[in-house]
């Protein structure tokens, strides 16, 4: 048996697979991000959350928003291990999850498009180029954090028609006061903010929150894929609830900015347990 997790900053998705068999369990727990959780906050989130028997796992492979670097991988490793009480643990970035899943062996464009955003060149084994994401107040171009982000601020100066803010403050009866305090005082504002692209797709037939949205995505594209040399004739592939949801204004950005899109897919967790089998 083995588990792998695919983990965002939102929540995390957790597949128990017999290898024999090929039978599969799932479980979701809140997500796991080395970069607003230490150790013993990511063994507590398990501790509450995780229901799954995990008695004949061999193996773990995790696959995480936050793990881009040795230390942070470390630490994510130590609360596995803490947890599970299982040595074998592989732990990779959710950017690897995505080009593995998208790309398998061959290689590619990967992207992300979730509550973050991010990008690589994968050339089968290992990711060669990646334009640095830079968390949703310097950079998550066309993610759900900023897609969000940009929404309040918009609402909140009038730069929307009113009877789209009416709608907003009808729906979520915040204040200026509440959204202020809970970006900027309280935990997860990424979360938070991501949020509100329930709001954005149930409005989507406004011409505000398409345009919205196609700005994002093209800013994504601008900012992010043209940087990479490899992209030229290439489609993009991507992995999110977002870059699924908007999946047709995506595409209507990729054309206006030169590229074209090739697979998108929800989640990255059927295609990691093809690349693991």
């Amino acid at each position: 048996m083995i588990l792998i997790a695919d983990s965002g900053s939102t929540h995390t998705t957790w597949a128990l697979v017999d290898r024999d068999s090929s039978d599969v369990l799932y479980c979701e727990t809140p997500g796991i991000n080395p970069y607003y959780q230490d150790e013993d906050e990511i063994v507590a989130v398990l501790s509450d959350e995780f229901s799954m028997d995990i008695n004949q796992v061999r193996k773990i492979y995790f696959y995480g928003a936050g793990c881009a670097n040795p230390e942070k991988c470390a630490l994510v490793g130590r609360a596995l291990m803490r947890f599970f009480g299982i040595c074998e643990i592989d732990v990779q970035s959710d950017l690897m999850a995505a080009a593995r899943a998208l790309l398998g062996r061959g290689s590619g464009i990967a992207a992300i498009l979730g509550t973050g955003s991010n990008s690589c060149y994968y050339d089968g084994q290992k990711i060669v180029s990646n334009v640095p994401p830079l968390g949703f107040i310097l950079g998550d171009e066309g993610s759900g954090a900023v897609l969000g982000r940009t929404l309040v601020g918009d609402i909140l100066k009038k730069q929307v028609p009113e009877h789209i803010c009416s709608r907003f403050f009808e729906r979520y009866q915040l204040s200026a006061a509440d959204i202020l305090e809970r970006v900027y005082r309280h935990p997860f504002p990424n979360r938070f903010l991501a949020g509100f692209t329930h709001f954005i797709a149930d409005n989507i037939e406004e011409e505000a929150m398409s345009d919205l949205v196609r700005k994002a995505f093209a800013a994504f594209f601008v900012r992010n894929i043209t940087l990479y040399p490899e992209a030229t004739g290439l489609p993009v592939n991507f992995v999110g609830s977002v870059a699924y949801e908007f999946r047709e204004l995506l595409k209507e950005a990729a054309a206006i900015t030169g590229f074209g899109v090739g697979q998108i897919m929800r989640s990255p967790v059927a295609g990691l347990i093809r690349y693991h089998l």
